[in-house]
């Protein structure tokens, strides 16, 4: 019976010692852990604040060759066509006077490139103006100085004095008064024909003559 008793006593200490174990050591607070977000296509499609946050990246552009525009030829004011008939010294001879004096009987003296000296192939057309002058002892010209579109325009004006006063110095050698011939010079600005090759350009370096008053 006694040790009946002292098995009691010894399950009831081992009963008292587990109960204080169980409640005397504190509880661990249970971690909550989040569920991995999903891999694949359905995770890219879902939004969320950090994805809203970050910039989309730009796609590089491509550069975009365009053609040149098409090349656009100057354009004068007032510019006419090119002349197809390529006149003679006959031709030139029979321009309109002013006033309405009809077509002058003075020709044309032409010239070589650059050049102020009278030809030895235009003394012709000279004499036979000298021929007229003097037969009309109260006429008074005026001689233009013209040239071809080359050169700048400066230059084409005191190309064109040059060679109207060569025109002058020959007429008063040939026995024309002075006082009947006055000159001036329009350079490149007024072509006699409008061209941009030597088929034009040799009928517009020419001294031409205006009868003034008769």
């Amino acid at each position: 019976m006694r040790f009946r008793g002292s098995v009691r006593v010894l399950l009831a200490v081992a009963v008292l010692i587990g109960s204080l174990a169980l409640y005397g050591c504190p509880k661990r607070p249970e971690v909550l852990q989040a569920a991995p977000a999903p891999a694949g296509p359905a995770a890219a499609t879902v939004p969320g604040p950090a994805a809203a946050a970050q910039p989309s990246p730009q796609t590089a552009e491509t550069p975009v060759t365009r053609p040149a525009p098409p090349a656009e030829a100057p354009v004068r004011p007032g510019e006419a066509a090119p002349s197809t008939a390529a006149p003679g010294a006959a031709a030139a001879a029979a321009a309109p006077q002013p006033g309405g004096a009809g077509p002058s009987p003075l020709k044309d003296v032409f010239f070589d490139y650059d050049k102020a000296n009278i030809r030895d192939d235009q003394k012709a057309a000279l004499n036979d103006n000298v021929g007229w002058l003097k037969a009309n002892a109260g006429a008074k010209i005026l001689l233009e100085g013209h040239c071809d579109e080359r050169g700048t325009a400066e230059y084409n004006l005191g190309l064109g004095e040059r060679r109207a006063k060569a025109v002058k110095d020959y007429l008063i050698a040939a026995g024309i008064a002075a006082d009947r011939v006055s000159t001036i010079s329009y350079g490149k600005e007024r072509p006699f024909v409008l061209g941009h090759d030597e088929s034009a350009w040799k009928w517009n370096r020419r001294g031409h003559f205006v009868i003034q008053g008769r």
